[in-house]
């Protein structure tokens, strides 16, 4: 024949029936965009995972210095830990579970140094530093120390502490004594009682030598002085420990007044103050007592007695006895008696016998004797001595609001109270804190209507409400990872598998014995010449343009092979 016939092989090659058979016939191109996009969403997966093991981030250090923020960072780098930056660098934030564990670590690494320096500034002493240098040092260390010492208290967040120390010379007459300074830096919302006040200042004169506990200054960051300046200062008005004690008592009264009247009146419906005034003075008195002894069976008591005598005088030097001598001018002279007062006895001697032997018979005087005796008396020695903080005076205040009426409609109003409520309630009051009329206290009960200020409801719109910002930033990543991974899998995957898992075309016999799309079996076509080929197709392309459109599809991508004659 001239014209070249076409061969008997089938127009269109069978396809391998398995899906890796079938993948691996795919074009090169096919096959690399679905090598693509399998990486791409391994990749998406890889980078969700990541994201949602992250968990939450909470604050290992905050408020550090730069140098040790630089040290804690750089040491949380070595050790593989992610962490974050908040609110300008002022924090440092790790996972949640790792706070307690990275902390101990660091802590013995000895982060944070933290940016007081004490008496490790003595361990880089230079060779050849004059002595000013050393003392200097020195000074610096201890100031270090000590701030880091009352730096530990609870209520102190900061602290500097300033050291005044004279050089002492042995050539001056009059030395001049250390002092020193403290500011401090508290906590919000800690005070310092006096006790803690003291216990600073006592730590501080404690550490320097010679440095007298009133030459310390204590003050606060809003430059109250903490410390009292001696005896005058608190003369002039109440301390600390005063001033809390007062108001502990006016609190302790106006709690008593709130829980006595708000199960009458309602919990938001009542208002009470109370002021005390408190006398802190201290007084003493000392009073004696003399009281005589009363009753004839008194105790006497005897403090001294002195007893004196003197004999009768005026007789000549050489005189002698005279008188009748016998038994009556022998006889021992009776007792004297001497009254407790008034004036002394003359002195008794024997019968027509005299003291002293006088000249001729005749005697100048008699003899006398005194005595003196001092008697105890009843003594009374009395100190009182009058206790401080006692109430002088109370001064009660009460404001109670309107009672409020329902209707049988349902509407509410506000009705005063009746005269005789509010006799029954400042009666309450007065028996509440004790009421004295002879102390002074006053007692005032009112009533008025509250003042209910409306508070407008701005409503945001939904798009700016916190808790929906805060849900999207949250899911900003995983809905972004999630597009992606969409648009990669419906790019460049989904084609490659439609084509892979595609049905394979019918196996023909010596032509087509199927069309698309119908159901009818085409009979075989016996091997005509190149004309009636062509006329075959075209008849085939005009009856069945699907079935032609697929045998060109298959051409092109090297599916089907045409054989030449």
């Amino acid at each position: 024949m001239d014209n070249a016939l076409v061969s008997q092989t089938p127009l269109v090659q069978v396809v391998p029936p398995g899906f890796g058979q079938r993948l691996a016939a795919l074009p090169l191109r096919s096959k690399l965009s679905a090598a693509i996009g399998v990486a791409a969403l391994a990749g998406v997966v890889l980078a969700m995972t990541l994201f949602s093991s992250k968990g939450d981030f909470k604050v290992l250090y905050a408020n550090l210095s730069d140098k040790d923020g630089g040290a804690v960072i750089a040491q949380l780098s070595q050790m593989n830990v992610a962490y974050r930056m908040s609110d300008g660098g002022a924090a440092i934030l790790v996972p949640a579970a790792q706070v307690h564990d990275l902390r101990l670590k660091l802590a013995t690494a000895g982060l944070p140094k933290g940016s007081v320096s004490g008496y490790e500034l003595m361990d880089s002493a230079r060779f050849g530093q004059t002595q000013f240098q050393e003392r200097l040092t020195f000074q610096r260390g201890l100031e270090g120390e000590l701030t880091r010492s009352i730096t530990s208290l609870a209520a102190v967040s900061n602290a500097r502490v300033h050291l005044a120390l004279p050089n002492q010379n042995g050539f001056f007459r009059e030395q001049q004594k250390p002092s020193a300074s403290v500011l401090l830096g508290l906590h919000p919302g800690r005070t310092l009682d006096r006790a803690q006040v003291a216990g600073i200042v006592h730590l501080v004169s404690s550490s320097v030598p010679e440095l007298d506990p009133k030459y310390v200054s204590v003050l606060d960051q809003s430059g109250a002085l903490l410390t009292s300046g001696g005896d005058k200062a608190q003369s002039a008005g109440l301390d600390a420990e005063q001033l809390r004690y007062v108001n502990q008592i006016e609190a302790g009264y106006a709690k008593r007044i709130a829980d006595l009247l708000e199960p009458i009146v309602g919990r938001d419906n009542l208002r009470a103050t109370v002021a005390a005034e408190v006398d802190f003075s201290q007084s003493e008195a000392t009073s004696e007592e003399f009281k005589p002894n009363q009753g004839a069976q008194a105790l006497i008591a005897i403090r001294s007695q002195q007893t004196s005598e003197q004999g009768a005088g005026g007789a000549a030097a050489g005189a002698t006895p005279s008188g009748v001598p016998g038994a009556a001018s022998n006889q021992p002279p009776v007792a004297a008696t001497a009254p407790l007062t008034g004036a002394s006895q003359p002195l008794q001697t024997a019968q027509g016998g005299l003291p002293n032997g006088g000249t001729n018979g005749t005697a100048n005087s008699a003899g006398r004797r005194e005595a003196t005796t001092n008697y105890e008396i009843d003594k009374t020695v009395r100190i009182t001595r009058n206790a401080s903080g006692n109430v002088k005076r109370l001064n009660a205040a009460v404001v109670v609001n309107n009672r409020s009426v329902t209707d049988a409609k349902g509407k509410t109003t506000q009705v005063p109270l009746s005269e005789p409520e509010m006799e029954k309630l400042t009666a309450l009051v007065r028996e509440s804190i004790g009421f004295k009329q002879d102390r002074g206290d006053s007692v005032k009960v009112i009533n008025a209507p509250f003042k209910v200020d409306v508070v407008p409801q701005i409503e945001l719109p939904l798009w700016k409400q916190p808790e929906l910002l805060d849900m999207l930033r949250a899911a900003a990543v995983p809905a972004g990872l999630a597009l992606v991974a969409l648009l990669v899998f419906f790019g460049l995957v989904r084609p490659t598998l439609k084509v892979a898992l595609a049905a394979p075309p019918p196996v023909p016999g010596s032509g087509l014995t199927t069309v698309v799309d119908d159901v009818q079996e085409l009979p075989a076509l016996p091997a005509p010449q190149r004309a009636e080929h062509l006329e075959g197709a075209r008849a085939l392309a005009k009856e069945n343009p699907a079935a032609v459109a697929g045998i060109v599809r298959g051409w092109v991508n090297g599916e089907v092979a045409v054989a030449k004659s």
